[in-house]
């Protein structure tokens, strides 16, 4: 198996047939709770600016190989975006000194509200989506992501501020 399709594939997660997307956010979220056990949501915002490079060369050799701008079995931008969308619930875990694992409600909502703007593509994630090349390809999961970030954070606001 070439490097650029085991980084496309996200090590073979995209090859998933049945929606490889939603399979490929799924593997996000082991992934990004082993990064942030490493070292923090430091090391998760590096593996964004990582995953988003290593994404779009193997989107552009990938996308080379088939003939489409947008293989179904790459997943990797699906990875980069779920990150971008789990972001403000890690640091909000290392904010408050708690275990990531206990702020699971945000963890459910940044997977539902990051699948749905990745799929959905309201406004700018689908002016990314319509580039039909491979920046598109990794920028409209990186704005759904923001996106959904920013949803992460509402809802927690709103938690914080009035239920509590």
């Amino acid at each position: 198996m070439r490097a650029s399709h085991l980084v496309a594939t996200f090590g073979g997660v995209g090859n998933v047939r049945s929606a490889p997307g939603t399979w490929g956010s799924l593997a996000a979220l082991p992934a990004a709770w082993v990064l942030h056990a490493l070292g923090s949501s430091w090391l998760v915002a590096i593996g964004i600016v990582v995953a988003f490079a290593a994404g779009a060369w193997a989107t552009k050799q990938e996308a080379a190989d088939t003939g489409l701008h947008d293989p179904q079995h790459v997943v990797i931008d699906e990875v980069a975006g779920q990150w971008t969308a789990l972001l403000p619930v890690l640091v909000g875990a290392d904010h408050a000194g708690v275990d990531v694992l206990a702020l699971w409600p945000g963890w459910i909502a940044a997977f539902v509200f990051f699948r749905l703007f990745d799929i959905w593509k309201p406004g700018p994630v689908g002016w990314a989506d319509r580039r039909n090349d491979t920046m598109g390809v990794m920028l409209d999961d990186i704005i759904a992501g923001v996106m959904a970030a920013v949803v992460v954070v509402a809802l927690a606001a709103a938690y914080h501020g009035w239920v509590m």
